[in-house]
């Protein structure tokens, strides 16, 4: 059995992992029975992700021409091949929501209009910047959708869970990446990294909400005043998680690496998913009794 770095966010490798998603059905596209408003916000999160990440992919290019520190140079090779298969694997989710929501395609083209101009017109800080700053909130997301396992994945389509599991624990894995990359070029503006925290954060709000309403829309939890509480009030509530969770990074002294919920003490479902993998298991999908096995090793 191999053995696992300390701290997930060191000597991170490159999974280049593929999911069968062109056979999850639009009916299973609702993904989380256990809260389908969990798998809708998921999906509505999502949508413009695989075109941020490669806006990421671009500005951390750029990025590492300017970076001499040798170990950051090769993170940065990582977080590129992550985000990479990350982008591949949600542009087929895309694809198979359009089939369900009729907006959904008009959405997933102007968030790659956007990043396509945002790409070609930002200047490098702002690249680094906003990378940075959105890198924040997927990395808090994983923390936060890993500790909700029970409550939100227990009973859910294997190849969904499987996507969302291997995403988020990577998130977690490269999340001082872009912070450590801006500290290394811009390091003296903290008022400018604290400001593109802002703006991303206001990004992913107003991109998720949009996408959300729509989604919800659809699947008619907007018919009744009962149902559209439940169901705007749960996505507020996520939104809301991330607001709360990202005021640390506010401080001048924050660091992602000395967050206490990426240690493998505090998060058994990262360090049983990292060795599983690693070892050789498949991590493709993902039942209750692949979950069993899973934390069974993790436990080991």
């Amino acid at each position: 059995m191999q053995t696992l770095a300390v701290h997930p966010m060191d000597n991170f490798p490159v999974r280049p992992l593929t999911f069968d998603l062109e056979h999850v059905g639009i009916h299973d596209l609702v993904w989380s029975r256990t809260c389908p408003e969990f798998s809708v916000f998921m999906n509505a999160l999502g949508l413009h992700i695989p075109h941020f990440e490669r806006y990421l992919i671009h500005s951390l290019r750029l990025a590492k021409e300017q970076v001499q520190d040798a170990p950051l140079r090769r993170d940065i090779s990582a977080i590129i091949g992550q985000e990479a298969h990350h982008a591949k694997n949600f542009l087929l989710i895309n694809q198979a929501l359009a089939k369900r929501y009729p907006q959904v395609a008009r959405h997933d083209a102007d968030a790659k209009q956007h990043f396509g101009d945002r790409a070609k017109n930002d200047s490098l800080k702002r690249l680094v910047g906003f990378t940075a700053g959105y890198e924040t909130f997927t990395f808090l997301a994983g923390i936060i959708i890993l500790q909700h396992h029970q409550r939100w994945f227990e009973n859910s389509e294997p190849v969904m869970k499987a996507v969302w599991i291997w995403h988020q624990v990577e998130e977690v894995e490269h999340g001082a990446v872009a912070f450590d990359v801006y500290k290394a070029l811009y390091g003296k503006d903290e008022w400018y990294r604290k400001w593109m925290v802002l703006a991303a954060l206001t990004h992913i709000a107003g991109e998720t909400i949009k996408t959300y309403v729509h989604m919800a829309r659809i699947e008619g939890w907007l018919g009744t005043p009962f149902k559209a509480i439940k169901s705007l009030g749960f996505c507020a509530s996520m939104l809301l998680r991330l607001l709360f969770s990202a005021l640390p990074v506010f401080r001048k002294s924050y660091n992602p690496r000395s967050h206490p919920v990426v240690t493998s003490r505090q998060d058994p479902i990262q360090i049983a998913w990292r060795r599983f993998e690693r070892n050789g298991g498949d991590v493709l999908k993902i039942d209750h009794a692949k979950m069993a096995q899973i934390m069974g090793i993790g436990a080991a």
